[in-house]
C-alpha cells in the first residue's frame, strides 16, 4: 500500500515546468533532428546567456557544479597542495572539488545567524600556503561581497565563489558570480535554474581562464586529437544547454516568487521566536533568492515550559505526520562526513555542529501558495503544543 502524497511537498518542479511544456517539448525536438548534441550551437547561445544575466564576460557549460569547481580551480592556476578556504558548513561537493583539485581545503566555521562562512574566523586559517577561498552563497544568500574583497585583497587571495544555490542572487551591487575570479553554478534540477538532470557552469570575466576550462573539459584539448592540458570529459550537454535556455527568461520571476514567499514565511513565523523558531537571517534584503527556506529550532525559549520544548528531529517527524515535506540541509558538517575526518575534529567548528543539529528546511519552489505556507506554518504551531 503506497503512502498518501504530501500535502505541502518539499519541492513542486511542475509548476514551473507546466506553463513552458510545449516550448521545452519544441526545443528538444529541434535539437533531435538536427543530431547536435555535444558543444553545439544552443550551449554556445546558453553560456552566453547566462553569463549576461550574472554581470560577467564568459561561461563554460560543464557536467556538473562539482566539475565547475574542481576544473575551476585549475583554470585560475591553483596547483597541487595549494591551500584554499571554504566553510565547514556546505554540501560535500565544495570539499570534494577542492581535493579533485589536488588542492587542500582548510575549513573554517560559519556565522550562526547567516550560516555564511565567517571571515573573521578564516583570518586565523590564512597560510602561507594559502592561495584562495571559496565563499558558498548558501541557500540562496550571497557573501558580503564588500567583506570578501577587503579580506581577499588583504591576503592576496583569489575568490572562487561558489553559487550552485545562488542563480541571479545580488548583494552590495553585486550579482552571484561577479565578485571574484570565478564562480561555479550548478544546475542540479531543484536549483532556482534547473535542468532536467546533472550540470554546472563556470562564469569569468577573464579570457584566459575561460579558454582553459574549454581545453580542460573536452580531454585538455583545445583542438581535436590535441591534448594540451591532462583534461577531463565534462561537458554540458546541447539537450540540458536548451531546457536551460528556455527556462532562464523566467528565472527572476521564479526568484521573487520565492523571495515573496519567504516574507509570508517570516511573517508567520515572527510570533514563534520565543518559543525557539528562528529563521536563518537574511541581510540581503531582496537580493537573497531563497533557493531554500530554512528555520532553527533553537533551545533559547524563555517562555516556553521544557517539557513543550521540541527538538529539530521531532519537529520534522511531526510536520510529516501532518503530510509537510521538508529536508536539512546539511545534517552534518564536511569534517565530522567519515571520509572526510581528516579535515577536522569534532568541536573545531562549534557554530557549523550546532547549525546541523538545529536547521529544518521548509518547502519552497515557485508556486507555493499562501495557503500552503499558512498550513506549514499551523502545523509548525500545532507541533510545537503537543
Amino acid at each position: 500500500m503506497s503512502s498518501r502524497p504530501p500535502k505541502v511537498p518539499f519541492v513542486n518542479l511542475s509548476l514551473q515546468h507546466q506553463p513552458i511544456q510545449s516550448q521545452i517539448t519544441e526545443t528538444i525536438g529541434k535539437i533531435i533532428e538536427q543530431g547536435d548534441f555535444i558543444l553545439g550551437q544552443s550551449l554556445t547561445e546558453f553560456e552566453t546567456a547566462f553569463a549576461a544575466a550574472s554581470g560577467v564576460k564568459y561561461g563554460v557549460g560543464v557536467a556538473c557544479g562539482t566539475d565547475a569547481i574542481a576544473l575551476g580551480l585549475q583554470a585560475c592556476g591553483i596547483n597541487p597542495g595549494d591551500e584554499i578556504i571554504i566553510p565547514a558548513n556546505t554540501f560535500i561537493a565544495t570539499a570534494i572539488a577542492v581535493l579533485e583539485a589536488k588542492a587542500i581545503p582548510i575549513l573554517v566555521d560559519c556565522d550562526p545567524e547567516t550560516a555564511l562562512i565567517d571571515l573573521t574566523a578564516a583570518e586565523t586559517a590564512v597560510t602561507s600556503k594559502t592561495k584562495a577561498i571559496i565563499p558558498v552563497h548558501l541557500y540562496g544568500q550571497m557573501v558580503s561581497p564588500g567583506q570578501l574583497l577587503d579580506f581577499a585583497n588583504r591576503h592576496d587571495l583569489i575568490i572562487f565563489e561558489d553559487a550552485a544555490q545562488a542563480h541571479l542572487a545580488e548583494r552590495e551591487g553585486y550579482r552571484a558570480g561577479s565578485i571574484g575570479k570565478a564562480a561555479a553554478f550548478s544546475f542540479y534540477p531543484s536549483k532556482n535554474l534547473g535542468s532536467f538532470g546533472d550540470g554546472g557552469m563556470l562564469i569569468t570575466n577573464d579570457a584566459k581562464v575561460a579558454e582553459k576550462m574549454r581545453t580542460l573539459r573536452n580531454y585538455g584539448a583545445p583542438s581535436k586529437y590535441l591534448h594540451t592540458e591532462i583534461g577531463s570529459n565534462s561537458r554540458l550537454d546541447n539537450l540540458q544547454a536548451a531546457v536551460l535556455n528556455v527556462k532562464l527568461p523566467y528565472l527572476e520571476t521564479w526568484n521573487r516568487d520565492r523571495t515573496a514567499a519567504a516574507q509570508h514565511y517570516n511573517t508567520l513565523l515572527a510570533p514563534l521566536k520565543h518559543k525557539g523558531i528562528v529563521p536563518i537571517a537574511n541581510h540581503s534584503s531582496s537580493g537573497h533568492i531563497y533557493h531554500l527556506y530554512v528555520i532553527q529550532i533553537t533551545e533559547e525559549s524563555s517562555l516556553a515550559k521544557p517539557s513543550k520544548r521540541i527538538d529539530r528531529n521531532t519537529l520534522q517527524q511531526k510536520l510529516a505526520q501532518h503530510g509537510i515535506q521538508t529536508g536539512i540541509h546539511y545534517p552534518v558538517p564536511c569534517h565530522l562526513q567519515p571520509a572526510y575526518q581528516n579535515l577536522g575534529n569534532p568541536g573545531d567548528f562549534p557554530h557549523a555542529e550546532t547549525l546541523c543539529q538545529q536547521i529544518l528546511s521548509l518547502p519552497m519552489y515557485p508556486g507555493l501558495s499562501n495557503t500552503q505556507i499558512e498550513q506549514v506554518v499551523r502545523a509548525i504551531v500545532l507541533s510545537l503544543n503537543c
